[in-house]
């Protein structure tokens, strides 16, 4: 399995913020959409960088609530590591277990075209092991 049929089966939609927005902004949004992080990016959907929850926790805890009125941009890790969308699921999860990323941008030709949570890789590893396990029971009772 590959990060495209991930994306097939659970859709391409991204929530995005601009570098320039508020972090207060996008930590309502956060909480609104129930969600972990939010990819930055420009208008042409570079990926700038990305914050996620475990980030505002730490300018909070660090800055206190004042931070809230910083961009985005002075708090978002910059170095994201990204996917493509003929990287496998095995690759997948290695980068995120090496990484402690909860989530992944999928980039092609330099433009974000989804995102991949742990969520998504552990539902799709398990329903994989339940087919093999069902494959393997069929094949035991027919022999």
């Amino acid at each position: 399995m590959t990060v495209a049929r991930i994306l097939a089966e659970k859709g391409r939609d991204v929530f995005t913020t601009q570098p320039h927005r508020s972090l207060k902004e996008v930590v309502e949004q956060l909480a609104a959409r129930g969600v972990g992080a939010v990819v930055v990016t420009d208008v042409s959907m570079q990926v700038l960088g990305i914050l996620s929850e475990r980030d505002v926790v730490r300018v909070v805890a660090h800055d206190g609530a004042a931070a809230l009125e910083d961009p985005v941009s002075r708090h978002m890790t910059p170095k994201v590591t990204t996917v493509t969308r003929d990287t496998s699921l095995d690759e997948l999860m290695q980068t995120m277990t090496e990484g402690r990323f909860r989530h992944i941008p999928v980039v092609e030709d330099g433009r974000l075209i989804g995102i991949v949570s742990i969520g998504d890789v552990v539902k799709r590893h398990v329903s994989a092991i339940d087919s093999e396990r069902q494959a393997l029971r069929e094949y035991i009772a027919t022999a």
